[in-house]
């Protein structure tokens, strides 16, 4: 199968197009053709020798974890899918997945039935992002309705979800993010967009019930917009270590979160896409081929959203 390879970390021209192994399931497993995965910062960073790279080791490696495809395999004892069904999912992350490729095997239970309303290119979108907004919000919050909630990086890949979950469940929610994004953050729900390059968020919000930190770099401000007893929730587990001293004198709660594979939240996101709540922003679809401009545009300032690759179909 073809398949993206790199065999050293760097910039975008490492990633090389390359035949390798067609990967087998193995008994509880399931093989999926893709049809298009998803690209995020993760991605990029574990590229350069950051991200994930501790735990997918020295190259050759493969990256890429959102998936959109159909079953091409089943092993044995699998009983939620058959050959044929459409599935999207974000299997093994942290460990290697190798999503920026034909084929790939995985759990069962790290997929999930792709939603109809859903093409593929939206659904390699959704796992990663929206996994790691319901994981923040749902999870970690236990947001409520009548919560008043401050979302950074409110117009990005996991940002526009966090807004649209956070809305869902009756939130008020506000958002940091670049002027011209406030109009498209209205309709989906925001109460008032903060620019974060003229406007201090920590000057203009108080007493919020919960910050969600898509970023990873508001930290320590996002606590002088709280209330006792409020949380941070942070992209950036090693931010929220520095800050837990900080949050516990000021009777505060400040959590680091690395998304999981999780086919509950899974279903959540369906359910919520399913009934109108959840819409998926899709910024640009590159082929396969293409994907070192995929990840030139990942890293630069694009127009929020996620960036995807065709790979099938």
């Amino acid at each position: 199968m073809k398949a993206v390879v790199l065999h050293e970390f760097g910039g975008p021209e490492v990633l090389r197009i390359e035949e390798v192994p067609a990967p087998e399931p193995i008994p509880t497993e399931v093989q999926v053709r893709v049809h298009a995965a998803g690209v995020n910062p993760v991605d990029c960073k574990t590229r350069q020798g950051r991200g994930m790279s501790a735990v997918l080791g020295e190259p050759p490696l493969r990256i890429g974890w959102d998936v959109a495809g159909v079953v091409s395999a089943v092993g044995v004892g699998v009983t939620r899918f058959e050959v044929g069904d459409e599935v999207f999912g974000m299997p093994w992350f942290p460990r290697q997945a190798g999503a920026y490729a034909e084929y790939v095997a995985a759990p069962s239970r790290h997929f999930a039935g792709k939603p109809a309303v859903l093409t593929h290119e939206e659904a390699a979108a959704l796992p990663l992002a929206g996994l790691t907004a319901w994981q923040m919000l749902v999870d970690t919050v236990r947001v409520h309705s009548g919560d008043d909630v401050l979302i950074h990086g409110a117009a990005g890949g996991v940002g526009h979800l966090a807004v649209q979950i956070a809305v869902a469940r009756g939130a008020n929610v506000f958002g940091t993010a670049r002027a011209e994004q406030a109009g498209m953050l209205a309709e989906l729900g925001v109460k008032r967009t903060i620019d974060y390059r003229e406007e201090r968020f920590e000057d203009l919000l108080a007493d919020l019930d919960a910050v969600v930190d898509c970023t990873g770099a508001n930290g320590e401000r996002s606590l002088e917009a709280l209330r006792p007893g409020g949380i941070l929730v942070s992209v950036s587990a090693s931010a929220a270590n520095e800050l837990r001293e900080q949050a516990k004198a000021r009777e505060q709660r400040v959590a680091g979160i690395l998304v999981e594979p999780d086919p509950v939240g899974l279903e959540g996101l369906i359910h919520l896409i399913e009934h109108g709540a959840l819409q998926v922003h899709v910024d640009e679809v590159f082929d396969l081929e293409r994907v070192t401009d995929a990840h030139r545009l990942a890293e630069s300032s694009h127009g929020g959203g996620k960036i995807v690759l065709r790979v099938g179909s």
